[in-house]
């Protein structure tokens, strides 16, 4: 009996993207293996997807419209784009590789679009310039972006490094840094042995950062006023 092709979709397809990205990070991620995961041959997929840039626009698309969907914020400019800031960290958390694919597309998609002019909605009300305003809001996702993409890639090394040498890399940290001299390394030493380097990646370290981008914006709208 003739093989039964697997039946797909977009929909399916998409699916079975976030799961590859999950288990094997976007560097490794091809069409050939999404079509392996999908039980198909490749060229399939591109009846679906022209291209593997295309698919990524519209698993960026995908998180937009999630973003969106989850963010729900009223009040001032400020409470506007801290609700949105802490919305966006919570939606690229849940997908791997999230982040990524949205630095690494362009807002050519109807979601993202609306994604972005959402943004800008959030400062609309304030007095500043345009460019000021466009400014604003790329400064504050840039910093939610990496912050999520800088979590994500150290846990990345950490499970790298045991894997391929079989210990945490804590302990040759300590030894590096007790070969270092107090003028090279004494600050760094200092906070990194009392532990304060475990808090990055934290909700507290993301909130610090936030607070300071806020306050900064805050300030130019202030001086913008004189």
């Amino acid at each position: 009996m003739k093989k039964q092709q697997p039946q797909i979709s977009e929909d399916k397809i998409l699916e079975a993207s976030w799961e590859l990205l999950g288990e094997e990070g976007i560097e490794k991620f091809s069409m050939r293996r999404l079509a392996d995961r999908l039980g198909i041959q490749a060229p399939s997929i591109y009846w679906y997807f022209k291209s593997k840039q295309n698919l990524y626009q519209r698993l960026a698309n995908q998180i937009s419209k999630i973003i969106l969907e989850d963010f729900s914020s009223e009040g001032n400019w400020k409470e506007q784009l801290e609700e949105l800031a802490i919305t966006i960290r919570s939606v690229l958390s849940r997908y791997p590789c999230s982040t990524q694919l949205m630095m690494m597309t362009l807002p050519h998609e109807p979601d993202m679009i609306r994604f972005t002019n959402r943004m800008l909605l959030c400062v609309e009300s304030t007095p500043l310039e345009q460019e000021q305003k466009l400014q604003a809001v790329l400064t504050l996702t840039n910093y939610v972006f990496y912050f999520v993409l800088d979590d994500y890639q150290h846990q990345r090394n950490i499970t790298v490094m045991l894997e391929d040498e079989g210990v945490a890399p804590g302990g040759q940290m300590n030894e590096l840094l007790d070969s270092m001299t107090e003028a090279e390394a004494g600050l760094f030493r200092g906070m990194y042995k009392s532990g304060l380097f475990e808090v990055m990646g934290t909700d507290q370290a993301f909130e610090f950062g936030l607070k300071l981008i806020l306050m900064g914006i805050e300030q130019v709208i202030k001086e913008h006023e004189k």
